[in-house]
C-alpha cells in the first residue's frame, strides 16, 4: 500500500494542537493531543440571506444566488401576488411586476432573461418573459396547470406534470421563445415538485402522489427513471443541473444528486419550511419564502468554515430591578440609569462585562428618555418625572457623576437616541401635553439642541442605533405596532427595510449598517432578535428571557440586554449577546 508520504511528497506532521490558518485545507496531520489523525475540507451549509419584502410561498425561481429572481407566489392567508422581487446576493429588491398575479408559478433562465409560466389564478397556461426590468406575455401552454416541474432557459423551457385540478397531468411541453409544443409525458404523474437542468438535460422530483421521492430524468425527449430520493417529500426547493442537483426543504433536509443516486447531507436549512423557492446550482443555491408565508431566505455554499450560531447568555444581573431605563456603552463597558422600579428612579449602574456597581445619580429622576453615548460619557434627555408629564432636561455623565446640559427643544418621552455625548441625536417619541406622537428629530453638539428634519412617520416606543449622521429608527407605535424603519444620514431620514416581527418598546444595538433589535412588546413580550445588514432585517436567535421596555448597549455582535418587563415586576436580568462566528471545519479521519 502507498505512503501518504509516497503519494503527495511529504510526510503526515505531528501537532499538538489543530492549526487554525487556511492553509489547513487538504492537509492531513495528527493532533497528538486527541491521538487522531485530522483535515479541513470544504462542506456545505446553509447561512442567512437578505430577507424578501413580500412574505410568500409557493413562488417561481430563477437565476443564480447573485443574481436570482422571485416571481409570483400566495401572500397570507391566500391571496396570490404578481410581485417580482430580485436578489443580488446580499438582499431582495423589488423587480417588475407580472401581468397576472398567480402562484404555483415556475421560473426558468436569468435575472434578465427569465421566464414565468404556469400557476394558479386558478389553473392556467399563461407565459410571460422577463427582460430585466419588465414582463410581456409571451406563447401559452396547450396545458393550464400550476405547481408543475419547471426548468431551462427563457427560449428553451420544460414544462412538466403538475396540477389541473381535479387532475394531474402526465404531460410535457417545451418552449422554444414563441410557443410551446407537445413532449413526451413524464412517468410519474405529480405536483408540488422540484426541477433543475435545461431543456435537453433535465431532472424532475419528489412531489405529491401522494409524496414521493421519484427522481425523473430528461434527455430533451424522453424521461428515464433516476434514484429516488432518500427522504420522499413534496413541496420542496430545487437547483442545479441533471448531473449535479440539490433538494431542499419539506422538511429541512438537504440532499445532493450525482446524476445517479442521492445523498442526504449534514447541512439543514435554518428554518423548516414547505412550499419553497429555489434556484441556482448544486453548490450556490438560495431557499426563499415557504409556508405559511414567509419573508425569510437562506444561501448554500461550500465553505471550509462551520457556522456557530449567536447566542445570548446570562450575565451579572442589576442591583436594581427597572423598565423604561436609559442605555449606552458597549457589553464589556455598559451604562444603565434612571428607569421606573416603580416608582420611577434617578439610579445608575455600571456594567464591566460581569458585574454591575453603582454609580452616580441621574440629576433628574426619570423614566421613558432617550440615551446615548459610552459609559464615561453617556447622555440622558427627555423622559417623565411624573404621569403624563415630560421633560427636556439633558444631563451628562463623566463616568462618575452626572451633570446638566442643555434642554431638548421639545419635550418628550418614549422616544430614542443614538450618537455620542458631543454628537447626539433624539428623535420620535411622544409630548406631553397634548400627548401626541412626534415625528421631531433633534441633534446635540455637546452645549445644545437644534431642530432638524423630521422622520416620516411620526411615532413612540421605537428603538434607535448609530450615530448622528448615520442612526437607525425601528419598530414603535404609530396608530398600532409598526415594522418600519428609517435611516437618518445627518440631513435626511429615508425608509429602510421593515422588521420581520411587528413590535414596540424593543431595544436597539450596533450601528445603521449593523443594527441589532431585540425583545419587544408584539401582542405580549418578544424575546425575538433580528439583525440589520443596511438594507434588510434578518432573524437570529431570540433573548432567554422575553420582555420588553429593556435597555440595550453594544454592537450588533457583542451586544447587552438588561433590566425589562416580562408582563409581571420589572425584571434585573442581564443577557450577553455573541454574534454568529465561524470557525475551521475540522475532520476527524477514520477508517472503515
Amino acid at each position: 500500500m502507498s505512503e501518504y508520504r509516497t503519494l503527495f511528497g511529504k510526510a503526515v506532521k505531528a501537532l499538538a494542537s489543530d492549526p487554525t490558518d487556511t492553509g489547513a485545507e487538504g492537509q492531513i496531520w495528527y493532533n497528538t493531543t486527541t491521538g487522531s489523525f485530522r483535515t479541513v475540507l470544504g462542506t456545505g451549509a446553509w447561512s442567512a440571506g437578505g430577507d424578501l419584502s413580500t412574505a410568500r410561498r409557493l413562488s417561481g425561481g430563477a437565476g443564480i444566488q447573485t443574481a436570482g429572481l422571485a416571481i409570483g407566489g400566495r401572500l397570507a392567508p391566500n391571496a396570490s401576488t404578481n410581485a417580482t422581487e430580485e436578489y443580488d446576493g446580499t438582499s431582495w429588491g423589488p423587480g417588475g411586476n407580472l401581468s397576472t398575479a398567480r402562484f404555483g408559478v415556475e421560473g426558468a433562465g436569468t435575472q434578465t432573461a427569465a421566464l414565468g409560466f404556469g400557476g394558479a389564478t386558478p389553473a392556467t397556461g399563461a407565459t410571460e418573459e422577463y427582460d430585466g426590468t419588465t414582463w410581456t406575455a409571451g406563447g401559452t401552454m396547450g396545458t393550464a396547470r400550476y405547481e408543475h416541474g419547471g426548468f431551462g432557459t427563457q427560449t428553451a423551457a420544460v414544462a412538466a406534470t403538475g396540477s389541473s385540478y381535479p387532475t394531474t397531468p402526465s404531460a410535457t411541453e417545451e418552449y422554444n421563445g414563441t410557443a410551446w409544443t407537445a413532449g413526451n409525458n413524464v412517468g410519474t404523474a405529480r405536483y408540488s415538485l422540484a426541477a433543475a437542468g435545461i431543456l435537453t438535460a433535465g431532472l424532475i422530483f419528489g412531489g405529491q402522489t401522494p409524496a414521493t421521492g421519484a427522481t425523473e430524468e430528461y434527455d430533451g425527449t424522453n424521461w428515464t427513471a433516476g434514484g429516488s430520493l432518500n427522504t420522499a417529500r413534496a413541496n420542496l426547493g430545487g437547483a442545479g443541473t441533471q448531473d449535479a442537483a440539490l433538494a431542499f426543504g419539506s422538511p429541512n433536509a438537504t440532499e445532493e444528486y450525482n446524476g445517479s443516486a442521492w445523498s442526504t447531507l449534514p447541512a439543514t436549512l435554518g428554518t423548516a419550511r414547505d412550499s419553497i423557492g429555489g434556484l441556482g446550482t448544486q453548490t450556490s443555491a438560495l431557499a426563499f419564502g415557504g409556508s405559511p408565508a414567509l419573508a425569510t431566505t437562506e444561501e448554500y455554499g461550500l465553505s471550509i468554515y462551520a457556522p456557530v450560531a449567536a447566542t445570548w447568555a446570562s450575565g451579572g444581573n442589576m442591583s436594581t430591578a427597572r423598565n423604561d431605563l436609559g442605555s449606552a456603552g458597549t457589553q464589556t463597558a455598559a451604562l444603565g440609569f434612571g428607569g421606573n422600579e416603580p416608582p420611577f428612579t434617578a439610579a445608575t449602574e455600571e456594567y464591566d462585562g460581569s458585574t454591575w456597581t453603582a454609580g452616580g445619580n441621574l440629576g433628574t429622576a426619570r423614566y421613558k428618555l432617550g440615551s446615548a453615548g459610552i459609559q464615561t460619557a453617556g447622555l440622558a434627555f427627555g423622559g417623565s418625572n411624573a404621569p403624563n408629564s415630560d421633560v427636556t432636561n439633558t444631563e451628562e455623565y463623566d463616568g462618575t457623576s452626572w451633570s446638566p446640559g442643555g434642554n431638548l427643544n421639545t419635550s418628550r418621552s418614549t422616544f430614542a437616541g443614538a450618537g455620542i455625548q458631543t454628537a447626539g441625536l433624539g428623535f420620535g417619541g411622544i409630548s406631553n401635553p397634548p400627548g401626541s406622537n412626534t415625528a421631531a428629530t433633534e441633534e446635540y453638539d455637546g452645549t445644545s439642541w437644534t431642530s432638524v428634519n423630521n422622520m416620516n412617520t411620526a411615532r413612540r416606543l421605537l428603538a434607535g442605533t448609530g450615530i448622528q449622521t448615520s442612526a437607525l429608527a425601528f419598530g414603535g407605535f404609530d396608530t398600532a405596532n409598526t415594522n418600519a424603519t428609517e435611516e437618518y444620514d445627518g440631513t435626511n431620514w429615508t425608509t429602510g427595510g421593515n422588521l420581520n416581527t411587528t413590535r414596540r418598546i424593543l431595544a436597539g444595538a450596533g450601528t445603521q449598517t449593523a443594527g441589532l433589535g431585540f425583545g419587544g412588546y408584539a401582542t405580549a413580550a418578544v424575546a425575538n432578535t433580528e439583525e440589520y445588514n443596511g438594507t434588510n432585517w434578518i432573524t437570529s436567535t431570540s433573548l432567554g428571557t422575553a420582555r420588553y421596555l429593556l435597555g440595550g448597549a453594544g454592537t450588533q455582535t457583542a451586544a447587552l440586554g438588561f433590566g425589562g418587563r416580562a408582563g409581571g415586576p420589572s425584571l434585573n436580568a442581564t443577557e450577553e449577546y455573541t454574534g454568529e462566528t465561524f470557525v475551521l471545519d475540522y475532520k476527524t479521519i477514520t477508517t472503515s
